[in-house]
């Protein structure tokens, strides 16, 4: 029941890479540093609808998250740096979620999400 599969959807996720230097439509650099990521991959887990009040929150009050995934896979490689499309794909557009704080814990994992614009 922890981690039953009918509470699960599929979220797709881009794992941080670094950073590198920006190069401009011709080739050039342009002197700037942007990050990147890894290719979207396709991940099943259980995410909670929006952030709501009457509820304990796993992260403390006063903390910037919209949404809460949890995982009982503890070699899930998500981390803070870690772009997140919910209730779209990556060929729909850009990400619509980051991930913000990690709660790692005995069975499973915990994870605070904001929503961004992206555009």
């Amino acid at each position: 029941m922890r981690s039953a599969v009918i509470n699960k959807q599929t979220i797709y996720y881009a794992l941080y890479t670094g950073i590198t230097d920006a190069v401009d439509s011709d080739g050039f650099l342009t002197g700037e540093k942007v990050k990147t990521y890894a290719d979207p991959v396709e991940f099943r887990i259980n995410v909670s609808p929006s952030k709501g009040y009457a509820k304990v929150e796993p992260f403390g009050i006063e903390t910037s998250y919209d949404r809460v995934m949890n995982t009982c896979d503890l070699t899930c490689p998500i981390n803070e740096e870690t772009l997140v499309w919910i209730d779209r794909t990556p060929q729909e557009g850009p990400h619509n979620y980051r991930v913000t704080r990690v709660a790692p814990g005995l069975m499973n994992i915990v994870y605070a999400i904001q929503g961004v614009s992206v555009g």
